[in-house]
């Protein structure tokens, strides 16, 4: 018996609504599989935490996550209540960069059911792998002067071992897929971080004479997204390109709802955390409307990483079957609230046990 641990952090707004569907249907999932269980603590952490403690998680925060296999994120942010910045940097990016979480997976694939603002999709499928602990988003810079004379510095860091380590993972990536890796760049544009990461392309690549690679500069590579998004498989990013190319990919499946994420430790040393993409939505939080897809897929991602990868494709044929027979949250075009898919996903995994 698999017995996995999971820290949940259903966080703000639509988070604990989604977490609990998706949670629900992990032990679904579970019922399947004799031999795998799983046993979820939950964190209240989130902004309401923040208005009672001062924090967004106790000062042994870290160490009490550290003892699980993986984090199950729902969802952090309330501007209402705190500020982004504070509330981002004391739970999500704290939880990322401190257990070394240096890959963030994003896949975009069309979705049976669920329509495209595109007008011919043609079954693109993309996986998108994101640098995700320095570069754009580094730490370092500052201001300094005030009035006119106001400046603001923000440091890009690039390192050799960790844009390697997401070309590594991006290329060992494609060899599961169809061998295909296209880099994001814009050393047309950037003067050294950027022509830094094309020389690093190069050099991984020769270790996969098999994989095909392509770069596309980024501006480019975002209309490529729209236009001919079917071209593209493993696209390996740094850490704002690939931000920004994801919630393009979320936008051409429909809805940035079923838009889920991974953020992984390669190493094993610290737990992975699961997420989906979008933020919490205080506007329909608690009006049981939320779309719970991309819960369910951060769910799935989580299956793969346990290396369930069976059970993963189980949950999502599932997820399409109901997706495709209509049981649609309003936000894509549908009617059904978040309790009706959820049970409807469950009844279908309960039908195939």
């Amino acid at each position: 018996m698999k017995h996995l641990k999971v820290a949940s952090i259903p966080g703000d707004g639509i988070g604990t609504e989604v977490v609990e569907a998706a949670t629900n249907i992990l032990k679904a999932v579970s019922d399947i599989h004799g031999g795998l269980s799983f046993e979820f603590t939950d964190f209240p952490w989130s902004c309401q935490y923040y208005l009672e403690h001062g924090a967004m998680m106790p000062e042994d925060g870290m160490e009490r996550l550290s003892q699980f296999d993986g984090v199950f994120l729902g969802a952090v942010g309330d501007p209402n209540l705190v500020p982004d910045h504070v509330s981002l940097w004391g739970l999500l990016i704290k939880i990322r960069r401190e257990f070394e979480q240096s890959i963030n997976l994003r896949p975009a694939k069309v979705m049976k059911g669920i329509r495209s603002p595109l007008l011919n999709p043609k079954d693109f499928d993309i996986m998108v792998v994101r640098e995700n602990s320095e570069g754009e988003y580094s730490a370092i810079g500052g201001t300094m002067n005030k009035g006119e004379d106001e400046i603001a510095i923000q440091n890009a860091v690039f390192s050799r071992k960790a844009t390697e380590r997401a070309m590594h993972f991006a290329f060992d990536l494609a060899k599961k897929r169809s061998g295909r890796v296209t880099s994001a760049t814009k050393s047309n544009g950037i003067v050294y971080s950027m022509p830094f990461w094309d020389r690093v392309f190069e050099d991984v690549a020769k270790s996969y004479p098999e994989v095909k690679t392509d770069s596309q500069h980024i501006d480019a590579l975002a209309a490529f997204f729209v236009t001919q998004p079917e071209r593209f498989d493993v696209i390996v990013a740094s850490n704002l390109f690939g931000d920004i190319l994801t919630d393009v990919g979320a936008a051409i499946m429909g809805s940035i709802g079923i838009a889920p994420a991974a953020n992984i430790n390669v190493s094993g040393k610290y737990p992975s955390m699961f997420e989906p993409v979008h933020g919490s939505a205080p506007d329909i939080a608690g009006k049981g409307v939320a779309n719970p897809i991309g819960q369910i897929w951060t769910a799935k991602m989580m299956l793969d990483h346990f290396g369930e990868e069976e059970l993963g494709r189980v949950l999502l044929d599932t997820v399409e079957s109901v997706t495709s027979d209509g049981f649609l949250t309003r936000d894509i075009g549908g009617k059904h609230s978040t309790k009706d898919v959820t049970d409807e996903i469950i009844a279908r995994l309960k039908a195939k046990a």
